[in-house]
């Protein structure tokens, strides 16, 4: 029994080429711009932040208080988030330096079994902050919210933020939007081998902060 062979035409194959390409150079242009945009948002943001980022202890100004922005303190696998400690030990820092006199401990306790603040608080103690030093901020669930709500809810309009260089860029335009004193002092940066999710994340956090401050004018979740 002889088959029956199925010839496609020609025409139809150069067709459907034409238009996979057509898709393809909209969707490569697409995601070319996508990148530029975040890219320029981010160049954008870094340079108009530097100023206000302190490396040197000695040179960073006396404020009343410190907001320190709070992350997990454990990653996979039960190790130390450094991101975690080197804030402590920034925050710690700064404390005994004299440069502030309180500090604010803003995170996520969005659940019982995880408080960011908490831990924060137990770990500064242990060096030798005093308890009275520290108040806590359960409700600081993304940067924005401990940005605004240090100012609303705290009323602390001139303010040392202590985290890494990288994410102080974003805290410190939030400041700036806000008309909120701040300045801000780096912790220790963690190896981009060891964080690389963290920082590729980071690009994009800094688009959408722009997205939440000019065009969906967002609230925090939590006014008090």
């Amino acid at each position: 029994m002889i088959k029956k062979i199925v010839v496609i035409e020609p025409f139809y194959v150069v067709s459907k080429v034409k238009k996979f390409r057509k898709w393809f150079k909209m969707i490569a242009t697409l995601l070319g711009i996508f990148i530029i945009l975040v890219a320029i948002c981010n160049i954008f943001i870094i340079f108009s932040t530097k100023s206000s980022i302190y490396y040197d202890i000695d040179k960073i100004p006396e404020k009343n208080a410190g907001l320190v922005l709070g992350t997990s303190k454990y990653v996979k696998g039960g190790r130390i988030n450094l991101f975690f400690k080197y804030r402590i030990d920034a925050a710690a820092q700064l404390y005994h330096a004299g440069k502030v006199k309180h500090l604010i401990l803003s995170g996520d306790n969005s659940s019982k079994d995880y408080n960011e603040p908490a831990l924060m608080q137990k770990d500064l103690i242990a060096k030798g902050v005093p308890a009275e030093a520290l108040t806590l901020d359960f409700a600081g669930l993304r940067t924005f919210d401990s940005m605004v709500r240090c100012r609303d809810v705290f009323n602390q309009e001139d303010i040392v933020v202590i985290s890494q260089p990288f994410h102080l860029e974003r805290a410190i335009f939030i400041c700036e939007h806000y008309h909120i004193e701040a300045v801000g002092f780096a912790a220790q940066e963690v190896s981009f081998a060891h964080a690389s999710n963290t920082y590729f994340r980071e690009s994009f956090a800094k688009m959408k902060m722009l997205l939440d401050l000019y065009v969906l004018q967002t609230a925090p979740k939590f006014r008090n």
